[in-house]
């Protein structure tokens, strides 16, 4: 599987320093349920560089750890070596559970990597992940991203993957240990997400990404179609009551992606009005109680800053009921992935 949300290219400080907001509602309490830590190709987002982020004023209490490729065992069996990832993580935990750090428990839970794919063999290694964790190991996420297009960048090694009965096999691991799935797919695969958790009712089933709209490409100039395939796919998913969704990582109308070209970072204002209708619709069709806001840092921090993210949402959600706000921002994902 291909690295985490595909990261590329240099994270610009001093250019993101050009616009700086102070926290909309500053006390509402956010567990961030996606984010990554990691050091390669020159980029490095560890724990000094988390902290400075989640301490730009919003009131963040834990976060979830999305598995990355990151910090893999370099020796032994290819299967055993994201026990590394998870050691890692673990480590990370405890030092945020210390206090000493401030009181965001960072990694709180993690969603880790097993390979589904390996089929009855994959349970003893969902065991030794849990184990390794000191349970702190909620889920594991298989990114089986994939479109037919040779523009659009291929995460999977080949389409299908949630239908391939050595992978269900390995799913069906996930229920007697209580884990959840975190599934990445772009948008036209949605309905094999729908079909994966109808044949498991019972293992949750977190949809990253708000379903990956793919916006570039050859979809780039029939955006109205691909809005309208992507709610028609959501539309089917959110009729089963065992997943939940989460709500970010999307385009903010840059064109190319090059934002660093711009003389200053967009705004919370811009951010949320991009997003605007995934998100909405998003809510719509699944309830707060089954949407969780993400992060999706430090990818995110290619484009605005985390305090502009988390204002967005705020932004978003302005009309929303104390309870809905309390669902979105900390309670489904704490539910979910259970967060203490």
């Amino acid at each position: 599987m291909a690295q985490a949300d595909r990261f590329a290219g240099t994270i610009n400080e001093q250019w993101l320093a050009r616009h700086v907001e102070p926290a909309l509602e500053p006390d509402l309490p956010i567990v961030d349920p996606h984010h990554h830590l990691w050091a390669r190709d020159g980029n490095t987002y560890l724990v000094p560089e988390l902290l400075a982020d989640i301490g730009t004023g919003h009131n963040i209490r834990a976060t979830v750890y999305e598995e990355c490729r990151s910090m893999y065992r370099a020796e032994g069996p290819e299967e055993e070596r994201s026990l590394g990832e998870t050691e890692f993580v673990t480590g990370i935990a405890a030092m945020g559970a210390s206090g000493t750090f401030g009181p965001a428990r960072v990694c709180a839970r993690m969603v880790g990597f097993v390979d589904l794919r390996l089929g009855a063999r994959a349970g003893d290694l969902l065991k030794r992940h849990v184990a390794a964790s000191g349970g702190r190991f909620a889920g594991v996420r298989l990114s089986t991203a994939w479109d037919a297009s040779d523009r659009i960048h291929k995460v999977a090694p080949k389409p299908g993957v949630l239908r391939d009965l050595d992978f269900r096999a390995g799913y069906a691991a996930l229920g007697p240990l209580g884990l959840v799935f975190d599934a990445w797919v772009y948008h036209p695969q949605l309905p094999e997400v729908a079909e994966l958790a109808a044949a498991f009712p019972d293992i949750p089933i977190v949809l990253n990404h708000v379903g990956t709209p793919i916006l570039g490409g050859p979809y780039a100039t029939r955006r109205d179609e691909a809005f309208a395939d992507w709610q028609s796919g959501m539309r089917e998913l959110a009729r089963q009551r065992n997943v939940t969704v989460k709500l970010g990582a999307l385009p903010i109308r840059l064109p190319g992606g090059d934002a660093p070209k711009r003389e200053t970072p967009p705004d919370s204002e811009e951010v949320a009005a991009a997003w605007r209708p995934w998100i909405e619709t998003s809510i719509a069709l699944f309830g707060a109680d089954r949407c969780m806001f993400e992060s999706n840092f430090p990818v995110q921090k290619r484009w605005c800053s985390y305090g502009v993210v988390w204002n967005a949402f705020k932004r978003l959600a302005a009309s929303a009921s104390a309870a809905e706000k309390t669902a979105l921002f900390a309670g489904t994902a704490s539910r979910v992935y259970g967060v203490p």
